[in-house]
Order: structure tokens, then sequence, then C-alpha cells
């Protein structure tokens, strides 16, 4: 009994230590940008924790649009974003994004979307797999005077997230296969 025991308490360790592990492969770590707030003319640092996300669901309804978010927010373990818009071109080194782009080059992560427009500048999407399941999302977008860093942790329904896309500030990421986009006028 007491062999089984120890089995099982082993089995509760591992376990536990592996969604940790996971958690902590998909947060990306975003400190060395903290120097740009300095050279910013606006930034913007968000860091909501599990605990914060339970909190903010509980303000949505259960109706309509509200009930999509609060659904999208289950499973999600952290929130994260850094922003800086700057007045001149030139005010963050490629390294900063460096900095950020070797982390999303690790196996576990995975592009999924790549935008280069030389007026927009770039819009990378990243996202970590757990097996079959997104276990994580990051957003890397850049140009002249901007860089942002969102940064999602935990499980992230992608078929949720598609139906909010251009709505409540989530962007077109274009994550649904087939969803048509409308077309840019000229």
């Amino acid at each position: 009994m007491k062999l089984v025991f120890q089995t099982l308490l082993c089995g509760v360790l591992i376990s536990t230590s592996v969604v940790a592990a996971q958690a902590q492969d998909s947060r990306i770590q975003t400190a060395s940008l903290d120097h740009l707030a300095s050279k910013a003319s606006q930034s913007l640092d968000v860091n909501m924790d599990e605990r914060l996300i339970k909190l903010a669901a509980a303000v949505f309804s259960d109706d309509g649009d509200e009930k999509k978010v609060k659904q999208l927010l289950v499973g999600i373990k952290g929130i994260y974003v850094k922003h800086f818009e700057f007045e001149n071109d030139g005010q963050y080194a490629a390294a900063d994004v460096e900095s950020i782009r070797t982390q999303l080059r690790s196996p576990s992560w995975s592009r999924l979307a790549n935008f280069t427009s030389k007026k927009d500048g770039n819009l990378e999407v990243y996202l970590l797999m757990t097996g079959e399941k997104v276990g994580g999302l990051a957003v890397l977008s850049t140009n002249d005077r901007e860089l942002t860093v969102v940064n999602i942790v935990g499980s992230v329904d992608l078929e949720k997230l598609a139906q909010l896309e251009g709505q409540f500030g989530v962007p077109e990421l274009g994550i649904e296969p087939g969803k048509a986009k409308p077309k840019k006028e000229q």
C-alpha cells in the first residue's frame, strides 16, 4: 500500500511539474524590452495572471458577445502585453526584437502567420502546441515607430478566438481557415 501511495504521489508531482513547465515555456520573457519605456512616447505593460483573469471573467455576463469573451478566457493562465510607440524611427534595435524571436524559435513554437509590409511593418503570429492542443499564443508586431508583443499563456481555443476577430480590439489574424476576410478599399 505504501508503494502504491508513493507511486501515485510521484505521478502527481511529475504531472504538476510537466504542466508548470509547459505554462512556463509558453510565457515569453519580455524584461529585455523594459529599457524602451524611457524612449517611448507611449508604452503599455499588461500582466494578467490566472487570478486576475478569473476576476475579469466574472465581470462579463452570460449573454451575447460577453459570453464569448468569458468562454474564451476559460483555460487562459496569463495575458501579457508590451507595447511601445515612439516619436521617431530607430528608437529600438533589431536586437530587441531578436530577443523575442529567439524564444519563439524553440521547437515548441510554430509560426502560424507572417505578414510583411513596407508601409505597415511586420506581424507574426505563433502558437505553442502541447500535443494536439494550443498551449499558448504569441503575436509580435513591429514597424518603424511601434513594437508590440502579446503573449497568451494557457489553452487557447482558436475557434472561439476566431469568432472575436475584429471585435474587442482583437485584430484580424486569419486564424480560421476558410473564413472570408473583407477586402480593404484602396
